[in-house]
């Protein structure tokens, strides 16, 4: 059996890729024209369709989702999403299971250009873009998207750790950042996230991809910022999130 999964990854991986090709370009023209024509709330409707065709074509490689909710997620407040980071394929799952939230991101100033559908989107959606290499600029668009989340009651999704765990485990958090949030946004509440096995898909690169990878996301209970202290908000968070990163 294992002999024939790794023969299978092959091919499937080549139909998995055209298959997500063929959406990042589809839904380039998809998202342009609901922005030009539409407005906010279409382009939006359009990017969490575009994210759940991604979920949707992971299970070409027999990719399992288990998702986990909380009985409510937070209505008409701002909402910082706290997730550890193990692949490109968290973002996904992340947009499409928490689309109720409005989810923005606070990604690299990279990622802005050259990718189809998910540039476009980071450019237009409500994201920042950072400059790691000009702290001040970084913390500027931080500060930022902590005032556009509290003026629109939408969400925003922080990875402390700074970059991707390679092998799941993960690594310590960052405090700046979500300091900055903290500070400018601090009628929020806080979304623990904790994501398993994401880093399998991403394991060997884009090709060969593995088959059969359990993605596992739990989202914990909301907490309230304010009346709390911020350095122990952020101790506790990463004890937390770490907690439920599973190790199968």
């Amino acid at each position: 059996m294992k002999l024939l999964a790794k023969i299978l990854r092959y091919p499937l991986t080549i139909l998995f890729h055209f298959f997500f090709g063929l959406g990042l370009l589809f839904y380039e023209v998809v998202q342009r024209i609901s922005l030009f024509l539409f407005g906010y709330h279409v382009h939006k409707k359009s990017v969490d369709i575009f994210n759940a065709t991604i979920v949707r074509t992971l299970h070409i490689l027999g990719t399992r989702f288990t998702v986990d909710l909380p009985d409510t997620l937070p209505e008409n407040t701002p909402v910082i999403i706290v997730s550890n980071h193990q692949s490109m394929w968290d973002i996904p799952p992340l947009i499409w299971f928490l689309r109720k939230l409005h989810v923005k991101f606070i990604s690299k100033i990279e990622l802005g250009k050259g990718i189809p559908s998910v540039s476009y989107n980071l450019r237009k959606g409500g994201s920042v873009l950072i400059d790691r290499k000009n702290p001040t600029q970084a913390t500027r668009q931080i500060e930022k998207i902590a005032r556009y989340i509290s003026e629109h009651n939408r969400a925003v999704v922080i990875f402390p750790e700074g970059t991707r765990s390679r092998d799941g485990h993960p690594k310590p958090f960052r405090k700046k950042g979500l300091l900055t949030l903290f500070q400018h946004a601090p009628d929020a509440v806080v979304l623990p996230v904790s994501i398993s096995n994401s880093w399998r898909l991403q394991r060997y690169g884009m090709f060969p991809m593995p088959i059969g990878v359990h993605f596992k996301m739990k989202v914990l209970e909301p907490i309230k910022i304010a009346g709390q202290s911020h350095d122990a908000l952020i101790e506790s968070l990463e004890t937390t999130i770490v907690k439920h990163i599973a190790n199968d």
